[in-house]
């Protein structure tokens, strides 16, 4: 039968653990933050130097006098997501703050739609300019069930752009698709 060794012998023979090494957990933790901040710099160029290619893009219109005044189609409160070429749903356009993320509201007139955006730059999309409004399920950035987003299209200058919307109430969007590509239709009407 082997002896039964008391406990308290045997804690008195076991080590304490080593102690961590202090210097080399910091240096790991230093040289991660180094290359996280490093890895932002890179994106945050790439997102200047993508400005700088598109700065042939002409300014955005501006909400002209008496745009309150005329009757409302339709109004809309949601998120605007992004801004791409038209047809090239990855292509995001960032020059003139179309690249920014944001709050939205969608307000369409005779006139045409004004969207406007707090913390990014508001603009205008003449009735003249739009060309079509469809459902789609991604934009640059974003991508959502079928049928989540409402894309619109519009020129500027000798580009045509997507632009990407999302209402707070999705069921909106149909109605939205049928009052542009009706006012894109009478406009064309009117033009020839």
């Amino acid at each position: 039968m082997t002896s039964l060794i008391p406990l308290h012998h045997l804690a008195a023979e076991q080590k304490s653990a080593e102690v961590t090494d202090w210097s080399a957990r910091i240096s790991w933790v230093v040289g991660l933050l180094v290359l996280i901040a490093f890895v932002y710099w890179l994106m945050r160029q790439g997102w200047k130097w993508r400005g700088s290619l598109q700065s042939g893009l002409p300014e955005l219109d501006s909400t002209p006098e008496g745009f309150a005044d005329g009757e409302k189609l339709l109004t809309l409160t949601g998120r605007y997501h992004a801004s791409t070429t038209a047809g090239q749903w990855l292509d995001r356009i960032v020059a003139h703050g179309l690249g920014t993320r944001s709050r939205v509201e969608l307000t369409l007139t005779d006139q045409g739609l004004d969207v406007v955006r707090p913390g990014a730059a508001d603009f205008f999309v003449p009735a003249a300019a739009l060309r079509e409004a469809r459902l789609d399920k991604g934009i640059a950035g974003k991508v959502l069930p079928e049928g989540g987003l409402l894309i619109i299209t519009w020129a500027h200058g000798d580009k045509l752009i997507d632009s990407g919307f999302r209402s707070d109430r999705s069921a909106e969007h149909p109605a939205w698709v049928e009052a542009i590509d009706q006012l894109t239709r009478t406009t064309e009407g009117t033009a020839r």
